[in-house]
């Protein structure tokens, strides 16, 4: 990503944190209102930095996926439902019983990964129909599957709706996490952090190694990279299922991390805002964080404003997103 437009990103994301500082620093001091904003938006942009890599490894290999949205929305079903099935009909301890749904979230991405590429590289299906068509489906099951195990009569949890074993614990950086007030941003729960460490590895898979190179070769040019005999048809399907995966992993971020229940398309458009993100992050792993960060951002600045309702003033809180 180029300097001027990582300069606009931390303009934006300046300017958000600003505006806290502005209304909030009344009744607490802006040191701690940066800290908690900071950590909020790295928490938050979470499933955004997960799907925007998602993006980056599909569209690195030559395939558009705007199914994001639903991959992220079925993993976030099946992992809660996976986790309350180990926890409450086989009696398996909590933390088992999470990390459990958390494989489940992950694998429910790859299988939709792979009907992707099936649909895509395959059978030549339009990709954006391709991604459309996952999106649909995932809205579908996933409701129909909650309705049916939770809230009919007679159903295996008789028509209550239980809640995940708990959500994954958090996990200090030793030292950092000590300390006093910019503590905070150090101590996060598992998911978030995987994230961070996936943007690392994502950039030095896809730019210093040969697997990356292969997989840029089939994006942008699948003849020549044939010509050389690279498989385009095995990297596209492996790149795509590495990505659902991905996505997966953000989807787990919402049932398992966040909070421990599920509600009919709660992702809320999160997978079509990583892939905004991964555009606007030019396609490279650094890039599509920081505009996740970005809007990551705009959520914390929601968060954190309720907060400072007695000093807002009126027509500030009408235009807040309730």
């Amino acid at each position: 990503m180029d300097w001027r437009r990582f300069g606009f990103i931390a303009l934006i994301i300046s300017v958000l944190f600003g505006v806290v500082v502005l209304i909030g620093h009344v009744q607490i001091a802006p040191v701690i209102i940066v800290t908690s904003m900071l950590a909020t938006t790295i928490a938050v942009a979470t499933p955004l930095t997960l799907g925007a890599l998602c993006g980056v490894y599909c569209e690195r290999a030559g395939v558009v996926n705007i199914g994001i949205e639903g991959m992220m929305l079925s993993a976030a079903f099946f992992g809660w439902l996976a986790a309350i099935y180990m926890n409450t009909v086989f009696g398996i301890a909590p933390m088992p019983s999470l990390l459990g749904g958390v494989a489940a979230a992950i694998l429910t991405g790859g299988l939709l990964g792979l009907l992707h590429s099936v649909l895509s590289v395959t059978f030549k299906v339009d990709q954006i129909i391709g991604g459309t068509v996952i999106n649909i489906l995932a809205v579908g099951i996933t409701g129909f599957l909650n309705r049916q195990l939770f809230f009919e009569k007679g159903s295996i949890f008789g028509g209550n709706v239980p809640h995940a074993p708990g959500v994954l614990p958090r996990i200090q950086i030793p030292l950092l996490a000590d300390i006093p007030v910019v503590g905070r941003i150090f101590d996060q729960q598992p998911i978030t952090w995987a994230a961070i460490l996936l943007v690392l590895v994502t950039h030095y898979v896809l730019f210093y190694t040969r697997w990356g190179l292969r997989t840029r070769a089939v994006g942008e040019h699948p003849r020549a990279a044939d010509t050389v005999g690279i498989n385009v048809i095995r990297m596209r399907y492996a790149n795509v299922i590495l990505g659902g995966m991905l996505a997966g992993l953000g989807g787990a971020y919402f049932t398992l991390e966040s909070v421990p229940s599920f509600e009919p398309l709660m992702t809320n458009g999160r997978g079509f805002i990583a892939l905004a993100a991964m555009i606007f992050g030019n396609w490279t792993p650094f890039g599509a964080w920081a505009a996740a960060l970005v809007f990551g951002a705009a959520q914390a600045l929601q968060i954190n404003m309720q907060f400072f309702r007695e000093v807002i003033p009126p027509q500030l809180a009408i235009l807040q997103i309730s």
